[in-house]
């Protein structure tokens, strides 16, 4: 079965000075049906160093459109671990939390996430051959994790240097199931559940 779904949302990748007169166009067009999620939203200090208060504060008011709108968030963070969980335990808390989109294998994240009741989602990472994402996976139980491609960057072993798609999306299960020590068909059968849950679809 396919489920097509929308997020919506300025990615911290994304974000100029213009990008706050924005918000209530982000806000009318997320009222559709289709759409689950406020995303991918966040902060990222690896790519945009210059605008890191502009940031919090994007991600600060789509976190208001997602809880007006009884929407969880899905939440792009690199380089900005501190900040983001401020802004998630301190600053404006989300009240159907979401998704950690692409988790960098950080305890610390995963550990701050999955007690402020978030799903953390892996993506082809844990297939590179210098990545070592064992305890990582480990660390997140089976009724929280998800899997991803981030299509159409950061394409999985053994199709490094290619375009990537949704259909990658099988190695990265691959290598999550053989970490977990579960079959795959099994684990394929926890993340569908767990992606319906997180996105509240029926």
């Amino acid at each position: 079965m396919i489920i097509y779904m929308l997020q919506f949302g300025i990615s911290p990748n994304d974000i100029t000075k213009e990008s706050k007169m924005n918000l209530n166009e982000i806000k009318n067009i997320a009222k559709n049906k289709k759409v689950v999620a406020i995303g991918e939203i966040g902060l990222d200090y690896y790519w945009n160093k210059e605008n890191k208060e502009l940031q919090k504060e994007l991600f600060v008011n789509q976190i208001d459109i997602a809880n007006d709108l009884d929407l969880p968030i899905v939440i792009h963070t690199r380089d900005a671990l501190v900040d983001t969980i401020d802004v998630l335990k301190n600053i404006k808390k989300c009240k159907n939390t979401g998704i950690f989109h692409c988790c960098p294998f950080n305890n610390e994240l995963i550990r701050e996430g999955l007690e402020l009741g978030y799903y953390i989602s892996f993506s082809g990472v844990v297939t590179f051959k210098n990545a070592k994402p064992e305890l990582a996976i480990e660390s997140v139980p089976l009724d929280r994790i998800l899997i991803e491609t981030d299509s159409p960057y950061l394409t999985p072993e053994p199709y490094r240097g290619k375009r990537n798609d949704s259909r990658n999306v099988l190695e990265v299960a691959k290598r999550i199931a053989n970490v977990k020590n579960i079959p795959l068909e099994e684990l394929a059968k926890i993340t569908y559940i767990n992606a319906k849950r997180v996105y509240k679809i029926d």
